[in-house]
């Protein structure tokens, strides 16, 4: 039980840490343009073009940091098992790479977001095995 409990914590952990770096932080530093609408996929594909250059590095922070916060919440939780750090950081890698594939980007954005992913996914491995006790 306590293992499902810090997977369900440590997913919602780093979707709250992708949030607050990607909207909260990166859409108030850089905003988007006049009548944008961040929800909808379909305006984000055709006007990739503008969203400013810092508001994507924060998606590719965001990505990274939510990665490493999850998986070390998830393995703080649950003490004994690296399960839970490894569901959280498959599903926000998934979640990464599904972004990657359904929006168009920039070459370094792609490459980026996806490099960082992963070594989000080190670090956080890293971080949550400090975590358990044997």
């Amino acid at each position: 039980m306590k293992n499902i409990l810090a997977t369900i914590v440590g997913f919602i952990v780093a979707s709250v840490t992708v949030y607050i770096f990607e909207s909260v932080i990166g859409h108030n530093l850089f905003p988007l343009p006049e009548g944008a609408n961040p929800m909808d996929m379909e305006w984000i594909k055709n006007n990739m073009d503008q969203i400013p250059t810092g508001a994507k590095v924060f998606v590719v922070i965001a990505h990274f940091v939510g990665i490493i916060a999850g998986m070390f919440v998830a393995g703080l939780i649950s003490k004994t098992s690296m399960i839970p750090a490894y569901i959280v950081g498959g599903l926000m890698i998934a979640a990464t790479f599904f972004n990657i594939f359904m929006l168009p980007k920039e070459l370094w954005f792609t490459i980026s977001d996806g490099l960082f992913a992963f070594i989000g996914f080190l670090v956080g491995t890293s971080l949550a095995k400090k975590q358990i006790t044997k």
